[in-house]
């Protein structure tokens, strides 16, 4: 796997559990949502994202 594709794997189940706690328990989970959103937009422009650093240290290529 590569370190794009974990970091895309990352944002969607972080996405999804941030939604289904937002729904379920409280709604500033829906924060977590916001914030992932706003790192994947700023990584789309600067090509870099701070789980780009944890994802290459276990190993992604």
């Amino acid at each position: 796997m590569t370190v794009e594709r974990g970091l895309r794997l990352m944002a969607g189940v972080a996405v999804l559990v941030s939604v289904a706690l937002g729904a379920l328990v409280n709604h500033n989970w829906y924060w977590l949502t916001a914030f992932v959103g706003a790192n994947l937009l700023q990584s789309a422009f600067t090509n870099w994202c701070p789980a780009m650093v944890l994802l290459r240290k276990l190993g992604l290529r």
